[in-house]
């Protein structure tokens, strides 16, 4: 089984604004499954705000005990090898938040939660973000941000990947973009009319949902 990640400090957490845009392409009761689900925070969300039927898996142990502590229903498991045993189109949902970089196999990943569920929802960090190319260009450092707040020797992130390489994959693995958003680093939507490049450059992460 892969390496823990290591804990998210409490401002690390406040950053995670992309939770409330993965709630909102989520129906009301609908069956859900939460992969690397961490403290199960989104899933507690999706309890008390659409009455889902929630299911999650996490790598941790200590995730996987603060999920139990909020009476979750959460497994141990590792989404590199794992996902295997889950049947086709076992769920409304399959969602993957901010976890796809730092699995071993993204492409492999992202095709089981496309055999698993109707639509998955994927939210990614982006490695093209403006303030991560300059740290390249003018440092000639691997970034080191509140949005990436772990060295190079030490990230639980494997994978960087921009959303351009991410849209990519999604053509590779023959799945439909329904819906997506990209945030600046405040958290801000940025306008659905603009290009690809335009999200890339100053998209900080991005939600994507998908369906086969």
């Amino acid at each position: 089984m892969s390496q823990e990640p290591p804990k998210l400090t409490i401002g690390e957490r406040q950053t995670r604004f992309d939770l409330d845009v993965v709630a909102s392409y989520i129906k009301p009761q609908a069956k859900v499954l939460d992969v690397g689900c961490g403290d199960g925070l989104l899933l507690e969300k999706l309890a008390g705000e659409k009455q889902v039927d929630g299911r999650g898996v996490e790598l941790s142990q200590r995730g996987v005990n603060e999920c139990v502590a909020r009476g979750l229903s959460v497994i141990q498991g590792d989404a590199d090898t794992d996902l295997v045993f889950y049947p086709d189109r076992g769920f409304d949902y399959v969602i993957l938040s901010q976890t796809l970089q730092a699995t071993k196999n993204p492409k492999a990943v992202l095709e089981h939660l496309l055999r698993i569920g109707d639509k998955v929802i994927v939210s990614i960090p982006n490695f093209g973000y403006w303030p991560n190319r300059l740290a390249l260009a003018f440092k000639g450092q691997m970034p080191v941000n509140r949005h990436l707040p772990y060295s190079w020797y030490d990230t639980p992130n494997i994978h960087f990947c921009t959303i351009r390489d991410f849209v990519k994959l999604c053509d590779e693995v023959g799945a439909k973009v329904e819906s997506a958003a990209a945030l600046d680093g405040s958290g801000q939507k940025i306008g659905l009319s603009m290009p690809w490049w335009f999200w890339n450059f100053f998209g900080q992460q991005a939600v994507f949902m998908l369906r086969r």
